[in-house]
């Protein structure tokens, strides 16, 4: 006789040990019970929403225990020249006083006369608030003369009150000669080397966005551990077409940082490589000229923290605090980056407590990857620069 052991639970819970024994009479027929398992109660990912059971502290961090500059902020995108915002600064500055956040710096600030309304708009309302930083004029890439007007076009942009210089992943990932049909510009391509020294020259950080999580160059399958991601935007997918490999264009990245020393560069998102933070590191140690910040990456980092908290206390110096953060309702597309109360308590949480296993993102299903992230407990010293002096420093603030 075989009995399985919750069958002997069962038994034994109605009646002893003596029900055991086979039965000398059949029972009678029963219909079958509606299978417990999961192949009885079919359940598409997509509607899978499972509730921890841990029983752990949890800490709410409702203001950050040092004001704070968040470096890496998306208040509007340019187009041709002409801007488009996503909010105004009486909609964004109840959320940072709440927050304890000093100062947003917007990445994104446009060019030229798009760039002097971004100005005005922000910082002309709020002054100490808001910073701006300029971006390269990609469409102009193929004319004659483009690398000086270029270089020229970044000494304007700073007169006109740019911080610095913003340059997202279309360098590399989207820009092409000819348009849209040609082969893509490479990071290291000579032709912004006047661009990067002038800001070297001029004192203004360059933040700059290369490659993107190593998942999205590997393909959409079961094996993808940012399935759900890039199921949900598949255009995201660097995959099986003419992209470099990610490491293509980190090498390329690097070669371009090994010819402008001079020039400060700040590395987005935790380097352009949170998953790897040992690469990371050698970069750095590689290139003194360079600094990371955290945006949209605490997802990675909270999901090593023994390795990101080691990475931290040694470049203490060269982190910086940024969110990515895109107001809504533009950035409830992107629930890592809404800018949001909870956006920030999370990020504050994750620096300042040791809590475990809570989500990385204000959403009921992770957006970049189905697990969920542990606290480090900064001492109070690395928080302060990560916050808020290591920016200050980099930007040249008083």
């Amino acid at each position: 006789m075989s009995i399985k052991r919750r069958e002997w639970l069962a038994r034994l819970a109605a009646g002893g040990a003596g029900l055991l024994l086979p039965s000398r009479r059949a029972a009678p027929a029963q219909a079958p019970a509606p299978s417990p398992t999961p192949e009885g109660c079919p359940l598409a990912l997509k509607d899978f929403q499972p509730k921890s059971m841990l029983h752990v502290a949890e800490h709410r961090v409702e203001r950050a225990r040092f004001p704070v500059i968040d470096i890496h902020t998306h208040l509007g995108w340019s187009r041709g020249g002409e801007m488009t915002y996503l909010a105004t600064p009486a909609q964004l500055l109840p959320v940072m006083d709440r927050k304890n956040v000093r100062t947003m710096v917007n990445l994104t600030g446009g060019t030229g006369a798009g760039l002097a309304q971004t100005i005005q708009r922000f910082e002309g309302a709020a002054p100490g608030r808001f910073l701006t930083f300029t971006e390269p004029s990609w469409t102009r890439v193929s004319e004659p003369g483009y690398p000086q007007w270029q270089a020229d076009e970044v000494e304007r942009a700073k007169k006109a009150g740019a911080r610095g210089l913003k340059v997202l992943k279309m360098l590399g990932l989207f820009l092409r000669e000819g348009g849209t049909t040609g082969p893509l510009v490479k990071v290291d391509d000579r032709r912004f080397d006047p661009m990067w020294d002038a800001c070297g020259r001029l004192g203004l950080p360059v933040a700059i966005h290369v490659s993107d999580p190593e998942a999205f160059f590997t393909p959409i399958d079961r094996f993808n551990e940012r399935y759900d991601e890039l199921g949900n935007h598949p255009d995201w997918s660097f995959h099986d077409r003419d992209f470099p490999s990610n490491a293509e264009l980190l090498e390329a990245r690097n070669r371009m940082f090994a010819r402008h020393a001079k020039t400060q560069f700040i590395v987005l998102h935790v380097g352009n490589y949170a998953e790897n933070l040992a690469f990371v590191s050698e970069n750095l140690d590689r290139f003194p000229n360079t600094v990371v910040e955290t945006g949209a990456r605490i997802g990675e980092l909270g999901r090593q923290p023994r390795t990101a908290r080691r990475f931290i206390e040694k470049y203490q110096d060269r982190v910086l605090f940024g969110t990515d953060a895109v107001p809504p309702p533009d950035g409830e597309n992107y629930p890592q980056q809404v800018f949001k109360d909870e956006l920030y308590e999370i990020y504050y949480r994750f620096l300042e407590t040791e809590d475990e296993y809570f989500d990385y993102a204000p959403a009921v299903i992770p957006p970049q990857g189905r697990w969920r992230i542990y606290g480090l407990g900064l001492p109070e010293p690395i928080l302060k620069k990560v916050y808020h002096d290591n920016a200050a420093r980099i930007l040249g603030l008083t």
